[in-house]
C-alpha cells in the first residue's frame, strides 16, 4: 500500500518527492486495476477504435520513457530509439498488431523497468531543475515539473480506460 500523504521522500529534494509520492499513487491504482486479468483479457479489444488493456499499460510505460529522455537527456528520442516503442507510443492499428500475448507480468515488469529509471533520474537532480523551463513541444515554454505531472495525469487518463475496458471484457 502506499501512503496517502505527500510528503518528503528519502533520497530526493522536496518537491521531487512530492512527485515521486502522486506518481507512486498513481501507478498503485493502475495496477490495482489490472489485478489478476489474465493474456487474454489483456489483449481483449472492445471495438474498431478501442485499444487493449495491454497495450495501454505499454503506453504508460512508453509516455515515461519519452519523459526520461526530453527531460534528462534533454533531447528528442532518435528514430532508432522510436521505433522501439512506437506502437506503444502511437497506439491504434500499430499496437492492436504489435502489443500482444504477454501476461501482466510482462507489462508489471516493463512498467517496473522503466519507473526505476525515472527514480534515478530523479535522484541525481534537485527541484531547481524541477522548475527549470525549457523549450517544449511546438516551441511553447514549459518547466520539468508540468512535464512529469503530464507523464502520470497520463496515466491516470488511461486508467480510467482500462477499468472501463475491464467491465466490458466478455464473461466466459
Amino acid at each position: 500500500m502506499v501512503a496517502l500523504v505527500v510528503k518528503n521522500k528519502d533520497g530526493f529534494s522536496p518537491q521531487i518527492g512530492h512527485l515521486v509520492h502522486m506518481m507512486d499513487y498513481a501507478r498503485f491504482t493502475t495496477l490495482r486495476a489490472v489485478h489478476n486479468l489474465t493474456t487474454k483479457q489483456l489483449d481483449y479489444i472492445h471495438d474498431a477504435k478501442s485499444n487493449s488493456i495491454g497495450a495501454l499499460l505499454a503506453h504508460i510505460a512508453a509516455i515515461e520513457w519519452f519523459y526520461q529522455v526530453y527531460t534528462f537527456e534533454s533531447r528528442e528520442p532518435s528514430k532508432e530509439e522510436y521505433q522501439s516503442w512506437s506502437a506503444a507510443m502511437d497506439l491504434g492499428d500499430k499496437a492492436k498488431v504489435g502489443i500482444k500475448g504477454h501476461s501482466l507480468k510482462y507489462y508489471t515488469n516493463l512498467l517496473d523497468a522503466v519507473r526505476q529509471k525515472t527514480l534515478e533520474g530523479f535522484a541525481s537532480r534537485n527541484d531547481k531543475w524541477l522548475y527549470e523551463e525549457v523549450p517544449f513541444r511546438n516551441k511553447k515554454l514549459a518547466n520539468h515539473y508540468f512535464m512529469w505531472f503530464h507523464v502520470f495525469e497520463d496515466e491516470i487518463n488511461h486508467r480510467g480506460q482500462i477499468r472501463w475496458l475491464r467491465k466490458h471484457i466478455p464473461k466466459p
